[in-house]
This record gives structure tokens, sequence and C-alpha cells, in this order.
């Protein structure tokens, strides 16, 4: 995968709020995990690394079914990366799946 399609994937997960950034971390959370692996490639492809993949809670879809919530934590190690100003000015500091 190229740069400038990962980064285009990474910024519509930053608004879609899939992912976030907590200090020099980036958090990704789906329920799948074929989403996990492509932001896997992203992250490799801008030239960071995944520090982490864990399944964190499980998730009722409709009343009779129940789905694994996924967190993957990447680190991004070019210091002032455009991600970064991408989510400052469309992020959020919650993910969709975070509990109010």
């Amino acid at each position: 995968m190229l740069p400038p399609e990962a980064q285009k994937k990474m910024q519509c997960w930053l608004r879609s709020r899939h992912l976030i950034c907590s200090g020099n971390f980036f958090i990704f959370e789906t329920v799948d995990y074929s989403a996990v692996e492509r932001f896997s490639e992203c992250v490799v492809a801008l030239g960071g690394t995944i520090i982490s993949v864990e399944p964190v809670d499980k998730l009722w879809m409709g009343d009779h079914r129940q789905v694994l919530l996924y967190r993957a934590r990447a680190s991004l190690h070019t210091p002032c990366h455009n991600l970064k100003q991408y989510w400052i000015k469309y992020g959020s500091f919650r993910t969709r799946f975070d509990v109010q």
C-alpha cells in the first residue's frame, strides 16, 4: 500500500471516530478484525509500528448476538506528522465504542 492511500484511509477512520490520537500513539477500535489488519498495513506504509492488538470487550449487536471489540495501538515515529494535525482539526478524544 502506498503512503497517500494509507493516509486517506487513516483520515477516514479519524473522521468516523474509529481512530483517536492519545499522546504519541494512535488507538484504533473496531469489531471487524480484517479492519485491524488493514490498519496495521496503513501504519507500516506510513513508517510506524503496531504495538499491540487485543480484544477489549464484547458488544451486543441486537438481542442475540455478541461481537468482540478489538483495540490496536500504533506508534508513528514522525514527530510532526500530518495525521496528528488532521486529528486536531477533525478528530475526537473518544472512539465511537467508548461508554459514556
